[in-house]
């Protein structure tokens, strides 16, 4: 038997409904994921600060909040960490200088100063 013309608006209509709802299912578990990757992001690396900065973990909410403004949400910090981005997204490690690598690799920065040591 043919289709009526209404009936295969009406099979399309049903068809993008199922695709949205697959699309809103698939955006959801894509949210889940990332917040899962973030979670066990900030869950290393809160591990890491605390092994070199044991004090670190006696910090109230608030001390943190005072530590956070005084050292991680500077201009400084900013500007360093981009520089440590740039540096590792050089295509070539010829590139870079000696005293660069060492840096990345030790993880030696002088922020009084702004460099690197």
């Amino acid at each position: 038997m043919k289709k009526t013309t209404d009936e295969k608006i009406n099979n399309v209509d049903e068809q993008m409904r199922i695709l949205a709802d697959e699309k809103k299912t698939l955006q959801k578990k894509k949210r889940e994921e990332e917040q899962e990757e973030q979670k066990q992001r900030c869950h290393k690396r809160g591990i890491k600060v605390e092994k070199q900065l044991p004090d670190f973990a006696k910090m109230t909410d608030e001390q943190f909040d005072i530590f956070a403004k005084k050292v991680l949400f500077t201009e400084q910090t900013k500007r360093i960490i981009s520089e440590i981005l740039t540096l590792q997204s050089m295509p070539s490690r010829s590139a870079k200088s000696a005293k660069e690598e060492s840096v990345l690799d030790t993880g030696q920065l002088d922020v009084t100063e702004g460099n690197e040591t």
